[in-house]
């Protein structure tokens, strides 16, 4: 079934919305609708949906916008959303910020309560117009990241890197565990400032979700990848790294000694790990509890 607009609707006051030709999204949501400027400005269901609610409720009649939507749509029922969806809609891009509506008391009828479990939540990302007809284009995010392993042997084939791969497999198992499409590439260069800059600016500028270092934490003369990513930092987030080294640092004093950072780079996540198996294993094992929510937090989601 082809993806398409079947109608649109607004309203200046909250609640039921009405049919109206067309919608102009700019920034802040739909002009005119009262949930523009909110935090889920722009909101879609699937006809599919208002279906199931006539049958439901014996055949009462719902009318387009009836349910709040300022989007009915078709074509739309068997795709399994994921925060930062995107929608392209005519000349606008939607990006998917919250999935499932909050009841409604007009919503309740004989026990049955639909609208929670469908219906999601958009923000614009591009504005334009959106008209009855409109094609929908779905584009499913795809969270890329890059694990870049610092090594002077390694890089020169003396031993074989087993921290990178480590790093990769926990973050592979976590990703599908959250149920996300996802991409990572893996780099092993030597410990090189110069080279470690250019795969930095370049994963940032091309805007990775996650960038993992390992390798280069200590105190060495080698050992410049801390002395290289903190400059570079928009914000540090010192937490998790102080964190990590109090909590292995109890019982094995030398994991006090890594001085790895984490924080942000525009729109990128990146943390530096210690270049030995147990220690990914230990550092990974406290970042992926917070991964999720950082993200959220750094695109401006509220996950709470």
């Amino acid at each position: 079934m082809e993806k398409k607009v079947l109608s649109v609707s607004l309203s200046s006051e909250r609640g039921p919305k009405k049919k109206v030709d067309k919608l102009i999204v700019d920034a802040k949501g739909v002009v005119g609708d009262a949930h523009s400027g909110t935090s889920r400005p722009v909101s879609i269901i699937d006809i599919s949906h208002i279906n199931t609610f006539r049958e439901l409720t014996n055949a009462r009649k719902a009318e387009f916008g009836e349910f709040a939507e300022n989007i009915t749509a078709e074509g739309l029922h068997d795709i399994e959303f994921k925060t930062f969806d995107q929608l392209k809609i005519g000349s606008a891009l939607l990006e998917v910020t919250q999935l499932g509506k909050p009841f409604h008391d007009q919503f309740r009828e004989l026990g049955n309560y639909v609208m929670p479990r469908v219906g999601i939540f958009c923000r614009v990302k591009k504005g334009g117009t959106v008209e009855p007809g409109d094609q929908i284009e779905y584009i499913p995010k795809v969270y890329r990241a890059v694990v870049i392993t610092l090594s002077d042997r390694a890089n020169a084939g003396e031993y074989e890197d087993r921290s990178g791969p480590k790093v990769i497999e926990l973050l592979d198992s976590y990703l599908k565990k959250i149920n996300v499409k996802h991409h990572i590439e893996s780099k092993i260069i030597p410990d090189d400032k110069d080279q470690l800059e250019e795969i930095i600016n370049t994963s940032t500028k091309e805007k990775y979700d996650i960038i993992i270092t390992t390798g280069g934490t200590g105190i060495g003369k080698r050992d410049i990848t801390v002395d290289t990513i903190q400059p570079m930092l928009n914000k540090e987030i010192p937490g998790i790294m102080e964190m990590i080294r109090l909590k292995y640092g109890v019982e094995k004093p030398n994991a006090l000694l890594s001085r790895g950072v984490a924080g942000v780079i525009d729109e990128s996540l990146i943390y530096t790990l210690p270049g030995s198996v147990k220690a990914v294993q230990e550092y990974m094992t406290e970042i992926l509890k917070t991964l999720k929510h950082l993200i959220y937090m750094l695109h401006g989601i509220d996950a709470h």
